[in-house]
């Protein structure tokens, strides 16, 4: 077995070097956003005298790059900034909001990851059966559903017309375990097209592990088709669904905004619209770079389980 530890220091300098680009793209981007920010807070009918605190609030009367330099120190002493609408810490809307999210995230990861390798080893172990073209075809319809949409339909039918569940989160609060019937719907939601992706790399992985010549060759050695599927081609077609587990967590940040914006759900989707809706540019550069470094900590995790599951696939990523 070669040693992995130049793999791994070369992995984490990109690591490093992506952190330091979420960095620098948060600011241009919130830096490149038209209007006056200023003007902006000051109201539809701005006071000069207000419109200049505000400047020296948010520093605008600094140059940019001194601007950047102090933020980006900041953000290396773990400070995310100062509201400039309440006053609060951007760190203290984190701890407030992160409970529900990590709840609607873990939750969606936990039962994302069982759901599709069952679906996707069925599909495979039935290929061009009953089975398979039922997989395939529900995970191709489903797919096709924007999760707006699909959180409306469900709202309609499960919450308005049958009664079975509640429609938002409102007055719950931020405690959705107290009344685990809120989840349902949100959780269902952020489901679906992660699972018809996952479920169908799964299906190709293990049709083409199972037909590789290892497994054939462990076969004739006479180990059972059980212990193939498991141990030899299972893994080998989880490495590149790994990876697709990466992006789809990425995916689920965004889609953890519109999801929480439709139920109602007082997580970090939330304060983020409410912090573009009032142009609090401190919060919102602090949750972007947050979901950044969440984007960049997901990738390196994948790369290194595809490594664990696959060597060589792990080394050619």
């Amino acid at each position: 077995m070669t040693d992995g530890r130049p793999w791994l220091v070369r992995r984490l300098a990109l690591g490093a070097v992506q952190t330091a680009g979420v960095v620098v793209a948060v600011f241009v981007l919130t830096e490149a956003l038209p209007g006056d920010a200023a003007v902006a807070l000051a109201g539809d009918q701005p006071d000069p005298e207000r419109v200049e605190r505000i400047r020296e609030a948010m520093e605008l009367d600094r140059p940019a790059v001194e601007r950047f330099a102090g933020w980006a120190g900041g953000l290396f002493r773990g400070d995310l900034g100062t509201s400039l609408v309440s006053g609060r810490p951007v760190t203290a809307y984190l701890s407030a909001a992160l409970g529900p999210t990590l709840l609607l995230t873990g939750l969606t990861v936990l039962l994302l990851v069982p759901v599709s390798v069952g679906l996707g080893m069925l599909a495979a172990r039935r290929e061009g059966g009953r089975a398979d073209r039922l997989v395939s075809g529900a995970t191709l319809a489903v797919y096709a559903v924007p999760e707006f949409a699909l959180g409306v339909l469900l709202i309609v039918v499960f919450a308005l017309r049958l009664g079975w569940l509640p429609p938002t989160a409102v007055g719950h609060g931020s405690d959705l375990l107290a009344e685990p019937a809120v989840l349902v719907l949100p959780v269902t939601v952020l489901l679906a097209r992660p699972v018809c992706t996952l479920s169908r790399l799964v299906r190709a992985g293990m049709i083409d592990a199972t037909a590789a010549p290892y497994a054939a060759q462990a076969r004739r050695h006479g180990v059972s088709a059980r212990r193939v599927r498991w141990a030899h081609a299972l893994p080998n077609a989880l490495a590149p669904a790994t990876q697709q587990l990466a992006r789809t967590c990425d995916w689920l940040l965004s889609g953890v905004i519109v999801v929480e914006a439709l139920f109602v759900i007082p997580g970090l989707g939330t304060v983020m619209m409410d912090a573009v809706s009032a142009r609090d540019i401190p919060v919102i550069q602090g949750l972007a770079v947050v979901f950044g470094l969440v984007t960049v900590a997901l990738n390196l995790a994948a790369d290194l389980v595809t490594r664990r599951l696959a060597p060589r696939a792990g080394a050619a990523a």
